[in-house]
C-alpha cells in the first residue's frame, strides 16, 4: 500500500513537469515571424510562377510600349519631341499600377477563399501574411521594371545621367509600386470579390493616366483641363522620372512626387494594416 502510494505521488507529481517541459519545446520550436514571413512570401511567389504571374509582369510592360508608342510616335516626331524619352515614365507607372491591381487580386482571393480568417486563428505574427503579399508583389515589380526598361531600351530609351540618376527613377518606380500595393490590398481585403476589385482599380488608372502628362506634353490639353492635368500624382510621377532619366532633376521638380509618395503612405498603409487585422464579427 505504501508503495502503490508514493508510486502515485510520483506519478502525479511528474506529469505537470512533463506538461511543462513539452509545452516549453512547443514554445522553444515555435516559428519567429521573420520565418512566417519567408514561408508566406514563398508560397505567394510560387503560386505567381505556377499560375503565370510572373510572365504576365513581362509581357504587360511590353504591351504598353508597343500599344502606347506606335501610334504617337510620328506625331510627337513632328513637335521635336523624342517620345522614347517622353514616355518611358508612364509605361513604368502603367507597369506599377498593373502589379497593385495585381496585388489587390491576390488579396480578394485569399479573403475569398478563408485563407485569411485561417491564418487569424493561428499563432501568426501580426502583419505577416501582409507583408508576405507586399514582398511578393515588391518581386514582381521588380521584374516588371526591368522588364520594362529593356524594352524601352529597344525603341531608344536612355538614361542621359548615368547610374546614380538611374537608381533614383528605379527606387520612386519601386516606392510608387509599393504604397499603391499597400492600397489596392487594402481594398482587394474589404472587398473580397477578385472580379469587382479588378474592374473599380482599371478604371481609376486608366482616366488618371490618360488625363496626365505621361503621354503628351500639358499643351495638348485644354485649358481647362490644364490645372488638373498638371498637378495630379501620375503628372507629377512621370515628371520626375523624366528629369531623373535626363539628368535635369531639381528639388523643387522631385519634390511633389515626393509629397504625393508620402501623403498616399500616411493614408495607404494604415489602411491596408487595418483591412488586415479587423476580424469579422
Amino acid at each position: 500500500m505504501t508503495t502503490t502510494a508514493q508510486d502515485t505521488t510520483v506519478g502525479s507529481a511528474s506529469t505537470p513537469t512533463v506538461g511543462r517541459a513539452s509545452a516549453s519545446k512547443k514554445r522553444r520550436f515555435e516559428p519567429s515571424g521573420f520565418v512566417q514571413w519567408r514561408v508566406l512570401t514563398a508560397r505567394t511567389v510560387r503560386t505567381m510562377v505556377r499560375k503565370g504571374e510572373l510572365l504576365v509582369a513581362v509581357i504587360a510592360p511590353l504591351i504598353f510600349t508597343i500599344g502606347f508608342y506606335l501610334p504617337l510616335k510620328f506625331v510627337m516626331q513632328f513637335q521635336g519631341i523624342d517620345y522614347a524619352q517622353f514616355l518611358m515614365p508612364i509605361i513604368v507607372l502603367q507597369a506599377m499600377a498593373f502589379t497593385a491591381i495585381s496585388s489587390a487580386q491576390r488579396a480578394s482571393t485569399e479573403a475569398a477563399t478563408g485563407l485569411s480568417t485561417r491564418l487569424k486563428t493561428m499563432p501568426v505574427v501580426i502583419g505577416a501574411p501582409l507583408m508576405a503579399r507586399m514582398s511578393s508583389a515588391f518581386i514582381r515589380s521588380t521584374v516588371t521594371l526591368t522588364a520594362a526598361l529593356l524594352f524601352g531600351h529597344v525603341i531608344g530609351f536612355r538614361f542621359s545621367a548615368g547610374v546614380g540618376q538611374a537608381l533614383m527613377f528605379g527606387a520612386m518606380a519601386l516606392a510608387i509600386s509599393t504604397v499603391l500595393s499597400f492600397g489596392a490590398d487594402a481594398i482587394g481585403t474589404l472587398s473580397k470579390s477578385p472580379e469587382a476589385t479588378s474592374q473599380a482599380l482599371t478604371l481609376p488608372q486608366l482616366i488618371l493616366g490618360m488625363a496626365s502628362t505621361g503621354f503628351v506634353p500639358e499643351s495638348g490639353f485644354p485649358e481647362w483641363i490644364r490645372p488638373f492635368v498638371r498637378n495630379q500624382p501620375i503628372s507629377q510621377f512621370s515628371s520626375a522620372m523624366r528629369d531623373m532619366a535626363e539628368g535635369t532633376v531639381t528639388f523643387a521638380g522631385v519634390f511633389p512626387a515626393i509629397a504625393w509618395i508620402v501623403g498616399l503612405t500616411v493614408v495607404l498603409i494604415p489602411l491596408a494594416l487595418w483591412a488586415s487585422l479587423r476580424r469579422r464579427d
